[in-house]
């Protein structure tokens, strides 16, 4: 990601990883998925991180100075685009049940 993509614009690239985390989020919210959510959360976290110290030759305590406030880390925004935060996607499971799902002995 960081080697492949250093050209394009960070605000092209947070939209496309973006499209991917919601796409994934919409199909996964469904499922048993919170922990798998936080995971990829703090991974995609990650590799934005490496990118941005990469691209901008910035060093953690730079970094640090920019994205943490008083209240812990911000949301990474860059361009006007900000990280979509995959972890706070509600996972709602059992939406279709009771008398929604037909029982195939009643037949």
């Amino acid at each position: 990601l960081t080697h492949r993509r250093s050209q394009v614009p960070f605000a092209a690239v947070l939209s496309k990883i973006n499209q991917i985390l919601r796409g994934w989020a919409n199909y996964f919210k469904h499922a048993v998925a919170k922990h798998t959510f936080n995971a990829l959360r703090s991974f995609v976290w990650w590799r934005v991180v490496n990118m941005i110290t990469y691209r901008r030759r910035m060093t953690w305590t730079a970094l640090r100075r920019q994205f943490k406030g008083p209240q812990g880390w911000r949301q990474i925004a860059l361009d006007g685009v900000e990280l979509f935060n995959i972890a706070a996607v509600t996972v709602t499971r059992y939406r279709w049940r009771g008398l929604n799902i037909p029982a195939p002995w009643t037949a």
